[in-house]
């Protein structure tokens, strides 16, 4: 590790007390809400479905062109949403505002298909990175290339160019981010590495790496929750390798994206947890999924530690979102249904009932201020 951009952070360990809590009807009189910012999703209706998340039904659908959405990305500033279909080839960039496509790509041509891992766009809506992996059609096979991080040009609409991978290592699975500026591209892996975006050559690296968490689906990294973050930074869960002890140990790291420095607070052992920033970035939840066992955990952001870990009755596959006001989580993946639970005491209050199985990752968008008060 360079260690020129890390700042460890070592929080004071603290009991953590494990409640059960299980499913039981919300008392009459008292329905809580989580807010009155609005639910995307994706789903095989080949939609994007919209929810009004203070009357919790749904309030829009967005049509797409490409069919059904296999993960789609909403922009840093909320405008735009970039959508992978379900073949893994066809992109969708899609208006938020108007909720109509804008244009449609693929990297794929000819007898070339190219199916895609990953890709993050940057903040000004000028560049994708997409890793991704391209099969040739020949007379009697399919000859598959290597995989390939790809620098699509999102003003021409082709690709700009290839980026070698760090030290030749290639990698199947990739989570990235741009810089606000578009200045660095940070790769997450088995280390955070990070280029500079003129030839794309190693500025840095760091010796942590971002977690795959359960409940994620094929090509994905992991549901991570961006809404609520500060511009600039990102904050998550990461793994660092203990040199002393020569374990992996698990904290909540906070990226500068513009100055390249990350504060990192170990908070224990490495666990399959996911992490969900909520409003006002003091606290995080998390969801813990083993075979029997589902929990819901309880993060304080500021001083790096966990609060709770909270037994409830789960499902297999399940994914995490804090409502726009905090006060409710949302728990949803694979199937038509989005479970609600009080951020408080876990207790499970009622369920939105789909007309589509979920295929995408559930984005919680407050609404304006004006629009908020002209609902009232």
């Amino acid at each position: 590790m360079s260690g020129r951009g890390l700042r460890l952070v070592l929080p004071v360990l603290v009991a953590i007390a494990t409640v059960v809590s299980l499913p039981a009807e919300q008392p009459r009189g008292q329905r809580l809400t989580g807010g009155t910012g609005l639910l995307y999703i994706g789903t095989y209706a080949g939609d994007i479905q919209v929810y009004d998340e203070a009357t919790e039904t749904l309030a829009a659908s967005i049509k797409l062109q490409t069919g059904i959405p296999r993960r789609a990305m909403l922009s840093r500033d909320g405008a735009k949403f970039y959508v992978l279909d379900a073949t893994l080839e066809k992109f969708e960039v899609v208006d938020v505002a108007t909720r109509t496509t804008d244009f449609t790509f693929t990297l794929s041509e000819g007898n070339k298909k190219t199916r895609v891992r990953s890709f993050k766009v940057d903040d000004q809506h000028r560049y994708a990175v997409v890793l991704g992996r391209t099969a040739t059609r020949q007379i009697d096979r399919w000859d598959i290339g290597p995989a390939t991080l790809y620098l699509y040009d999102l003003q021409a609409r082709k690709v700009a160019r290839t980026i070698d991978w760090p030290k030749g290592e290639e990698r199947e699975f990739l989570d990235a981010r741009f810089s606000p500026d578009g200045r660095f591209l940070y790769l997450f892996d088995e280390e955070t590495t990070i280029l500079e975006t003129t030839n794309f050559t190693v500025v840095d690296t760091w010796r942590l790496s971002r977690p795959i968490e359960p409940g994620l689906g094929e090509f994905s990294m992991g549901p991570v929750d961006e809404v609520n973050d500060e511009p600039g930074f990102f904050t998550g869960l990461f793994r660092m390798r203990d040199p002393v002890a020569q374990r992996s140990i698990m904290g909540i790291g906070r990226v500068n994206l513009m100055a390249r420095t990350v504060d990192f607070k170990p908070i224990g052992p490495a666990e399959r947890v996911g992490f969900s920033l909520a409003p006002g970035r003091k606290v995080a939840y998390g969801l813990y999924q083993d075979i029997g066992r589902y929990e819901f955990w309880k993060f304080d952001v500021e001083a790096g530690r966990v609060l709770s870990r909270t037994e409830f009755a789960g499902r297999p596959r399940m994914g995490l979102r804090v409502s726009s006001n905090g006060r409710v989580l949302y728990v949803y993946v694979a199937g038509a249904t989005i479970d609600l639970y009080d951020a408080s005491t876990y207790r499970y209050l009622r369920t939105i009932t789909m007309n589509a199985d979920q295929t995408t990752d559930l984005y919680v968008v407050p609404r304006p201020a004006a629009a908020s008060t002209a609902r009232q």
